[in-house]
């Protein structure tokens, strides 16, 4: 069972995972998850995903954890455990034959809103969805080797 919810109060998705109850008499009650309405598609007791307001594609929507973190290692591990899982059934609901997962940790990495997200971006054609250039370069396969056994010894 996950701990207890962290929240952040300046947070946008914070504020989106808040529950309260919207007004009945409108059609925001099929809208709303907390103070800040949102598409909702998915909601579990760790996690929220809903479609993305400034879509790349259709279909671009966001699952975030309930737990609030700037970063990927500030999320408790029971509050990660539905992530990937609600990612596969979004894509399944949506139905991308190409798709994108992206999640982005700090401002250098183009991380705009500091609350974990993951981005699952249909890529329908060259034109819409994630646009990328990826600057591979050759490895030393000696520094590699090196830096692997490096990595290794941390854990």
């Amino acid at each position: 069972m996950a701990s207890k919810i962290a929240t952040d109060a300046a947070c946008i998705f914070c504020k989106i995972v808040k529950g309260i109850t919207p007004p009945h008499d409108t059609d925001l009650h099929l809208l709303w998850s907390g103070d800040i309405p949102c598409m909702k598609l998915i909601e579990t007791e760790t996690v929220l995903a809903f479609l993305d307001i400034g879509p790349t594609s259709k279909g671009h929507s966001l699952v975030i954890p309930k737990w609030h973190g700037a970063k990927l290692t500030d999320i408790p591990d029971d509050h990660l455990a539905d992530i990937l899982p609600t990612v596969k059934k979004l894509v399944n609901a949506i139905g991308p034959a190409d798709y994108n997962i992206l999640q982005n940790n700090g401002t250098l990495a183009h991380q705009e809103v500091h609350h974990v997200h993951f981005h699952m971006i249909p890529k329908p054609n060259a034109k819409e969805g994630l646009i990328i250039d990826w600057p591979a370069k050759p490895a030393d396969m000696e520094k590699l080797k090196e830096y692997c056994a490096e990595i290794k010894a941390r854990f």
